[in-house]
This record gives structure tokens, C-alpha cells and sequence, in this order.
């Protein structure tokens, strides 16, 4: 039984980004850019996502290359944490 809990722990999504914002206490904000293909034109395009990051100590700042892994909501946009 703690084998699955386990494989379901590791299962959350992480992501590498920049933090862009981190003006509001405990929270950041984070651009993750990805290269896909375009799938008529077969051209490689950069998409761009933010996500609204918990970051419990307030110990990063704009600029500053994070890890960030899926969590629960923890508000009504937050569902990362830093790790």
C-alpha cells in the first residue's frame, strides 16, 4: 500500500521558470517557456505560461531560476510550491 502512495507522490508534474513577479508575500509568480512544432507549419514556436508559485520563506526574486512541482491549492490560483 505505501508503494502506491509512493508512485503517486512522484507522478506530481515539476517544472523549470524564471520568477517575473514577486511582489506579494509568499507568492511568486513564474514564466515556463516550452519550444513545441507547430503542427500545419512544422515550425518550432515558444510558448509561455505563469504560474502562480507558494514560496513559504519569500527567499526568491525576480530573475532567479526555480524548480516548481504541483500541490494541492493552497488558494484560489495557487497550486505549486517551490522546491
Amino acid at each position: 500500500m505505501r508503494e502506491g502512495k509512493r508512485k503517486n507522490m512522484s507522478n506530481k508534474k515539476v517544472l523549470t521558470g524564471i520568477v517575473v513577479d514577486a511582489k506579494c508575500d509568499k507568492t511568486i509568480k513564474v514564466m515556463v517557456s516550452r519550444m513545441i512544432m507547430h503542427k500545419t507549419y512544422k515550425k518550432i514556436v515558444k510558448k509561455r505560461k505563469n504560474y502562480v508559485v507558494h514560496d513559504e520563506h519569500n527567499q526568491y526574486k525576480c530573475g532567479d531560476v526555480v524548480k516548481i512541482q504541483e500541490h494541492i491549492p493552497i488558494s484560489a490560483t495557487k497550486r505549486w510550491i517551490v522546491i
